[in-house]
């Protein structure tokens, strides 16, 4: 009797104690996040997404949390890695909302892995704030899916923004008419290339070489060799941060000397400019930024201090606006009702590091779409609504 009355006790203890844990999780704002930790799209991740959640979360937490009703609640992360793959990314979206029961998630990395995971992410009526991703027909995807937000501009300005680039560029002179073009054969490049070269030949350019890789393609040599045999004016790969370092190095190695040099995601990063130092002067990049505006620069020395990197020079505070967005949107509609936030991020305005930003049918009016190199900073050269853009000019040789 008294072993029995023994574990009644402890079971009662146990379930208090229980009891106790709960509530005290209940004080906390869930939020899942899944992004690559694995992979071939890792580098891209660890640069620019996940040091941004992590500052995010570290903001928040300190001072206090976010205020929801009459509370105050820290910020609790429920993280997996997608291993670069979009079907284990539905996976662990499935897990965060079934089994870890998260408040929110953040958008997951890339293109690809948000287009495959926005049905699911819908079902389940959390928003989709995607600030690292960008499709064309954007206009119908948020009409089906209406919780989505897109914060990078459709493919089209992107991959158009190179276009108009090099078109001031030949206006004044500086580069020629023909264009080699080269494309990662993942969701990001095919929407990119599919819109772009309609595009080039609307601006009368002549692509003279054109050419796919596989995503995760390491070595890219044969790219190179073959835009360097049809002898371009300018060189544009739509590609992912491993390629565009790839080519870059590439390009050097065997001379591939155009007057203009385009890569994509991975070239606004400030390991880039760490990697090839001097050599990166001229070099076009997507993305861009502004980087004498006095936000943004403190928002680069934080993110230094408190994740020990650099940020970049484009996606690194579209990152961290979308989830200031996400907090100020929590905070308006005074609840963790998923629909009331939603509605929130429709119809606010929020204050973040890239600056005002409202959303007009769930996609952003202003964004930075080219960027070039000049004194180890990546000053925008083009966008859309945008303040502070320069001038580009004409790349110099390979040193």
């Amino acid at each position: 009797m008294l072993r029995r009355t023994f574990n009644s006790l402890m079971v009662s203890a146990a379930l208090l104690a229980f009891g106790a844990g709960s509530a005290s999780a209940n004080e906390t704002l869930k939020i899942g996040v899944s992004a690559p930790k694995t992979g071939p799209l890792t580098a891209g991740a660890t640069a620019v997404y996940w040091p941004n959640v992590k500052l995010w979360v570290h903001d928040v937490n300190q001072k206090g949390g976010i205020k929801v009703g009459d509370k105050l609640l820290k910020v609790d992360l429920v993280e997996y890695d997608d291993k670069s793959s979009p079907e284990e990314a539905v996976k662990n979206i499935q897990r965060l909302a079934t089994v870890d029961k998260v408040d929110f998630i953040v958008a997951p990395y890339t293109t690809g892995i948000n287009l495959a995971t926005a049905p699911l992410i819908s079902r389940y009526g959390y928003p989709q704030l995607v600030a690292t991703g960008n499709a064309n027909e954007l206009e119908a995807f948020v009409k089906r899916w209406p919780n989505s937000f897109w914060l990078l501009g459709k493919a089209s300005d992107l991959s158009t923004g190179i276009v108009a680039t090099l078109k001031t560029l030949r206006d004044k002179g500086q580069i020629g008419n023909k264009v080699a073009l080269a494309h990662v054969a993942e969701a990001f490049g095919l929407e990119m290339i599919q819109s772009a070269k309609p595009a080039f030949k609307e601006a009368g350019f002549d692509v003279v070489y054109e050419t796919s890789y596989p995503l995760g393609t390491q070595d890219l040599a044969p790219v190179i060799s073959g835009a360097k045999a049809a002898k371009p004016d300018a060189f544009v790969a739509y590609s992912y941060p491993p390629d565009s370092f790839a080519l870059t190095e590439q390009a050097r190695i065997q001379g591939l000397n155009v007057d203009a040099f385009y890569v994509g995601v991975g070239g606004a990063l400030s390991g880039y400019s760490q990697r090839f130092g001097k050599q990166v002067e001229g070099v076009l990049a997507m993305g861009g930024i502004n980087p004498g505006d006095e936000v943004y620069k403190a928002y680069r020395e934080r993110h230094k201090q408190v994740t020990g990197q650099d940020a970049d020079y484009w996606a690194s505070p579209v990152v961290y606006s979308s989830l200031q967005i996400l907090e100020q949107a929590i905070v308006k509609a005074g609840s963790t009702d998923r629909a009331a936030v939603v509605k929130a991020i429709a119809t606010g305005t929020f204050e973040t590091v890239i600056g005002k930003v409202s959303l007009q049918n769930n996609l952003i009016g202003r964004v930075w779409t080219v960027g070039q190199w000049n004194n180890g900073v990546l000053q925008g050269v083009n966008g859309l609504g945008v303040d502070g853009a320069k001038a580009p000019v004409k790349k110099p040789a390979w040193n």
